[in-house]
């Protein structure tokens, strides 16, 4: 299963939207509203829950700056990556999308396909607001 969130316009450099992300306590502000939990494990993963939905843990995968940051599920339970790809587009702009990968049997994935999509578009829009 895969989900592309849009390509977002940041008004800050390439280096300065990695930066961001490369510190996972920076994803707080970037959850939706109805987060129920956030809590940073390490300097490279987080715990979050929304309301209603079970905790998910992140951790970096790999980073290849500045231009990608990998973040993947702790746990095998629910195997999937979310990569956040930077492209620079002048001096003090980027362009930044967010893609989501999944191995989830067809039940799971048609269920959860749609929340995901949620998640995924409203990273990318409190992306576009940092």
């Amino acid at each position: 299963m895969e989900i592309t969130g849009s390509k977002i316009t940041v008004n800050k450099s390439a280096e300065q939207v990695f930066g961001f992300l490369s510190q996972v306590s920076n994803f707080e502000q970037l959850m939706p509203e109805n987060i129920d939990k956030f809590q940073v494990l390490s300097e490279n993963g987080f715990l979050f829950a929304l309301k209603g939905m079970p905790e998910i843990a992140l951790e970096k995968k790999s980073e290849q700056a500045p231009n990608q940051l990998v973040l993947g599920a702790k746990s095998d339970k629910l195997p999937f990556t979310l990569t956040g790809n930077i492209e620079p587009d002048g001096a003090d702009q980027c362009v930044v999308q967010l893609h989501f990968a999944g191995d989830f049997n067809p039940m799971m994935a048609m269920m959860i396909n749609g929340p995901i999509t949620k998640f995924i578009d409203t990273l990318s829009t409190q992306l576009g607001q940092i």
